[in-house]
């Protein structure tokens, strides 16, 4: 099948490039580490959609890019409303930082809660293109309730596989939207790994991340929005979390998109936020490790979403960052967890330990003096915090927060008031 905008699909190790009915996901060359990018003919492109004909587009999904991502024209899409989250403008926040100009993505106002239905919405797309019976993937979490709520729209069965450890509300998600869930007795890197097998065993349409090009492609599609959100003048900085990598990979990936079409004139510096018990990129940033070699870590971290011992798409996350002259920064559990209260009660914005990471890499970074007070700066909030209360709970309690008990009458409320 081909799509005429797309020129062909590169392997981001040796450079081989194919057409997309010769391989299905990577590079035969590399095994599963050859990840491919989606290579577009812009000037295809150019005369299908342009900043004026997306001013006049009434759409506010991620389909108003639909010339720009690796689907069919005729393709149907699914019914629930992905991407065109709300980019909030946040002077209090950044003055509590010292900054002027700041500004939060909230992707926790997705169908699912998380940044991660941009790709399940694509995968399934994909699946229904080449008549796939079954979606698999394999997740901490959110991109499982992402593929799983996406499937349910449309009556696609898929089978989901994540650590037995993953919060109980998103695997409540999944149970609730009808997927077949197995619970995998170890760690993510387990699950996926299982999956993987699982997917080749059966024939199952292979979702996962850091393996599947197209992912990426999914969620590059909140960079359009930041630029487009703010009148094509890209911002200066980007604070991502990061765990396999392919959130800030697909980042890269429509920046690069952007600047190609002329729609940008320069691309923002891309700041990856890894906790420190998950922190493969952090350290291979700072040391200059080669990611292909580099042995897999033992990740856990509070913020489940981002904890990878081996990141799937560790290649395209650090050319994300070197690239755009970013850097990788890495914060503790407890950093994330203060994160929580302080970007709700600045912003009102309120975030999963994963999306808190990037507003504590931030608070890392001003405090480092890596960003200067004029700098226009975007942190992207990746799922909302009622994805894991019970984080958010411990979150409230370290600084000193508690709800108060009261009797039904004036008397009881007096003498805790008279305390307060």
């Amino acid at each position: 099948m081909t799509i005429d905008h797309i020129l062909n699909l590169k392997c981001t190790i040796c450079g081989a490039e194919y057409q997309p009915d010769e391989v299905a996901y990577v590079c035969p060359h590399h095994g599963n580490e050859g990840i491919l990018d989606v290579r577009y003919d812009y000037d295809a492109i150019a005369t299908r959609i342009t900043p004026e004909t997306l001013r006049h587009n009434p759409d506010p999904t991620i389909w108003r890019y639909k010339p720009l991502l690796p689907v069919r024209a005729d393709s149907p899409v699914p019914p629930l409303s992905v991407g065109g989250t709300p980019l909030y403008h946040t002077p209090e926040l950044a003055a509590s930082l010292g900054l002027r100009h700041l500004w939060v993505k909230d992707d926790g106002r997705q169908p699912t809660a998380s940044y991660k239905d941009r790709a399940s919405a694509i995968a399934v797309v994909k699946a229904r293109e080449i008549g796939a019976e079954v979606i698999t993937t394999a997740s901490t979490g959110n991109a499982a309730a992402a593929l799983s709520g996406l499937c349910a729209s449309v009556g696609q069965k898929n089978v989901i596989f994540v650590p037995e450890s993953a919060p109980q509300a998103k695997i409540a998600q999944l149970l609730t939207f009808g997927s077949t869930v197995m619970l995998v007795q170890g760690t993510y890197d387990d699950a996926f790994d299982l999956c993987m097998l699982a997917a080749d065993e059966y024939g199952w349409y292979n979702r996962n991340t850091g393996f599947n090009p197209y992912m990426s492609e999914g969620k590059k599609t909140a960079g359009f929005e930041i630029c487009e959100q703010l009148a094509w003048d890209a911002p200066d900085r980007i604070f991502v979390s990061v765990g396999d990598g392919c959130i800030i990979g697909g980042i890269h990936k429509g920046l690069r998109d952007l600047f190609a079409l002329g729609w940008i004139d320069r691309m923002p510096k891309l700041m990856g936020v890894q906790a420190a018990g998950s922190d493969f990129l952090y350290q291979a940033w700072r040391t200059g490790e080669d990611v292909l070699t580099k042995p897999p870590i033992a990740a856990h971290t509070v913020a489940d979403s981002i904890s990878a011992g081996l990141p799937r798409d560790r290649i395209k996350a650090m050319r994300a960052v070197t690239e755009t002259e970013g850097a990788f920064i890495c914060v503790s559990d407890a950093e994330i967890l203060q994160a929580i209260p302080d970007l709700a009660r600045g912003s009102g914005v309120f975030a999963e330990p994963a999306g808190a990471a990037a507003f504590a890499g931030l608070v890392s970074a001003v405090r480092d003096g890596l960003v200067s007070p004029d700098e226009r700066i975007v942190v992207l909030n990746t799922g909302n915090g009622l994805k894991d209360v019970s984080s958010a709970m411990k979150a409230v309690e370290a600084i000193g927060t508690w709800a108060h008990h009261v009797a039904p009458n004036l008397e009881s409320l007096r003498e805790i008031m008279g305390a307060m």
